[in-house]
């Protein structure tokens, strides 16, 4: 029993052993996991079995190599002996080569001069053929010429009617030749795409060292010329050559265009919106940082500027500063030199900086591969924002420094007015750089105007505050002496150097425009008027006496003669006198003493002293009132004080009576 299952165990490692040696790696696994499942040591047997077979093979092995080894010995020494002879074999062969590539250039260039010669040869050829073909017509219209010289045929109906009909025909000719070559443009467009993929196949292949010749396409296989040269033809036979090649150019350059700046709505399917809107926001950001730093330069030249007009020696000069900015006055231009120009130093350099930040905003604006008229869009929303924000920020602040005079708010007027009329070369100079016509629907106008025209209605404003608060500084001067007996008989010293500095002031406002220089004379004699009602009527005087109102008249007849003596051109009649007629006619009536005429016409459009307020003449009344009863302490014993007090008494009583119905 034993030696039945020992025969059977050595029976199964024999198959084990064979299932390894003939089956793959991926298999051994499962085989030599049956060795341990089927006995306990079965696999110590099989470890022997497995030695064994090894011990047999390597034996094998060891008889084949020992059989072969003197062959192999063999073959190295064949070997060895052989390699001289190779590399000899080699050089031979690369030498060959050589030789044959050098020959092979010359009978390729040989070749092709061959096969040029060959196409001008069939060329030739045809050329001949079809010549003799044409030969019968020319010899006849050699003899119709012939007969036209001598005047032969003319008289015949045919020739009227070839006359009548060749016109026509050559119209005809020159139509269908057009034709033709419109469709032969129309093909070439259509087939660009291949064109440019051949041409620039053969243009990197000219520019290679490359000798290999591959096989290429022939820009001629897309293109028909047949029908282009009948047509090229016809028009030379036509005399109308030129008209066709303008004509040719013309289209070509525009299809040349289309392939240089492909349209927009062309694309090779990557989306790049979110890349253009980031340029878009870098521009944005770009143009901000460009603002800032033209707010410095405008600030810097605002410093600088000195506020008075252009001093101009020589004409190199004046041709220096016309060059930089766009001035034409003819009157100025015929002066003499030396000259004056009437802005200042900081309108040519303002300009030249604004053309500055448009060259800057374009050079960015050209990167981003955007339309002509989308770059004048954006060079002109820049322009527009460096006006109406920059410029204008700057200006506001200027106008609005303490140290800026009178003078130099009339220079700026000046200045501003020069800039506004400015920009409509602004808007023609970025016109030029991008060639986009103006008369374009969507195009975008420049907000010079507005900007030019607020810094120039704040410069007025400030010139009337200043004004006004001078002539305040000058009425704070003012020293009346309220209690006086009688007038000095001249007027006051702060008057006359008030009136003064009015007169030389309105004389520099000769180069503003003549509303505003108006306005300004208007405005200071309305506020010096005022000033002065509120000087009689101020609360914290409490006497006055007639010496006073006499003195305060002579005063108010210098402003009155400083008015009519019309200190700035344009005022129609006594219309800058009636900034005073409140005060003239409350003084007549204090100075003629005239209440008869005031009490009795009050309320009447004729009345004397129409302008004259109850209340107002009611302060002042009983100011002198008081006056009365502090120096005429014995009024009472002298009959003309008595009645002028009880005079006064009545006027009082009745002005109340007129004051207290007004109220009511």
């Amino acid at each position: 029993m034993a030696e039945n299952e020992t025969l059977e165990c050595i029976t199964e490692h024999e198959r084990i052993l064979q299932e390894i040696e003939s089956t793959d790696t991926a298999c051994v696994g499962p085989t030599l996991r049956s060795i341990y499942d089927d006995q306990p040591n079965a696999h110590k047997r099989f470890m022997e079995k497995l030695d064994a077979r090894i011990r047999n093979h390597d034996r094998e092995i060891e008889k084949m190599c020992n059989f072969h080894h003197q062959g192999f010995v063999d073959a190295i020494t064949e070997l060895l002996k052989v390699r001289a002879d190779a590399e000899k074999l080699m050089g031979q062969v690369t030498d060959t080569d050589r030789r044959l590539q050098e020959a092979g250039r010359e009978v390729t260039a040989q070749t092709e001069e061959v096969i040029r010669c060959r196409i001008q040869q069939r060329n030739m050829a045809t050329t001949v053929e079809k010549l003799q073909l044409c030969i019968p017509v020319l010899e006849m219209y050699s003899k119709l010429k012939e007969q036209l010289e001598s005047k032969r045929v003319s008289q015949y109906r045919f020739c009227q009617i070839m006359a009548e009909n060749l016109p026509r025909l050559r119209e005809e000719i020159k139509e269908i030749s057009m034709s033709d070559l419109k469709d032969f443009l129309e093909s070439i467009r259509k087939h660009s795409d291949k064109v440019g993929e051949t041409a620039m196949r053969q243009a990197q292949q000219h520019r290679t060292f490359n000798s290999a010749v591959a096989k290429q396409s022939s820009i001629g296989h897309y293109t028909n010329k047949t029908r282009l040269l009948k047509s090229v033809v016809f028009l030379c036979l036509q005399g109308d050559r030129e008209t066709f090649e303008n004509y040719y150019r013309k289209q070509r350059k525009k299809q040349a265009r289309l392939v240089l700046q492909p349209q927009a709505n062309m694309g090779y399917g990557f989306l790049v919106n979110r890349l253009f809107d980031l340029l878009f926001e870098v521009r944005d950001q770009y143009n901000e940082t460009l603002l800032k730093k033209w707010a410095l330069v405008f600030r810097w030249i605002f410093e600088l500027d000195n506020y008075s007009p252009i001093p101009v020696e020589t004409e190199e000069e004046y041709k220096l500063v016309v060059s930089r900015f766009p001035f034409h006055d003819a009157e100025i231009e015929k002066q003499d030199f030396p000259k004056k120009l009437p802005m200042s130093q900081s309108v040519p350099q303002i300009y030249t900086q604004v053309k500055e930040l448009i060259y800057a905003s374009l050079k960015f604006s050209e990167s981003l591969h955007r339309s002509s008229t989308e770059i004048d869009d954006m060079l002109r929303k820049s322009t527009n924002l460096l006006l109406t924000r920059t410029l204008s920020s700057c200006l506001q602040n200027l106008i609005k420094k303490p140290h800026i005079g009178l003078t130099e708010l009339v220079q700026i007027i000046i200045n501003t007015t020069h800039l506004e009329q400015a920009c409509k070369y602004l808007e023609e100079f970025i016109t030029n750089i991008t060639n986009v016509s103006p008369e374009t629907v969507h195009t975008t106008r420049l907000y010079g105007l507005a900007t030019f025209k607020d810094a120039r209605h704040a410069a007025e404003g400030e010139i009337y505050t200043k004004l006004n608060q001078k002539i305040d500084e000058f009425i704070q001067l003012a020293d009346y002496e309220w209690g006086m007996a009688e007038s000095d008989g001249r007027a006051s010293g702060y008057l006359m150097d008030l009136i003064n500095f009015l007169r030389s002031t309105f004389q520099v406002f000769t180069h503003l425009p003549g509303k505003v220089a108006q306005t300004a004379c208007m405005s200071a004699c309305k506020h010096l008027s005022t000033s002065l009602m509120q000087m009689l009527l101020d609360t914290e005087l409490k006497q006055i006496s007639m010496g006073a109102i006499q003195q305060f008249n002579l005063d108010v007849i210098q402003c009155e003669l400083f008015a009519s003596s019309e200190p700035v051109p344009g005022f129609q009649g006594d219309t800058l006198q009636l900034a005073f007629i409140d005060l003239r006619q409350l003084l007549d009536l204090f100075m003629v003493w005239d209440w008869s005429t005031y009490l009795a016409d009050y309320g009447q459009p004729t009345n004397k002293y129409l302008r004259v307020n109850p209340a107002t003449a009611l302060a002042l009344l009983e100011k002198m009132k008081d006056t009365s009863k502090k120096n005429n302490i014995f009024s009472q014993f002298r009959k003309n004080d008595r009645d002028k007090q009880k005079l006064i008494e009545t006027v009082v009583k009745q002005l109340r009576s007129l004051v207290n119905g007004m109220s009511s």
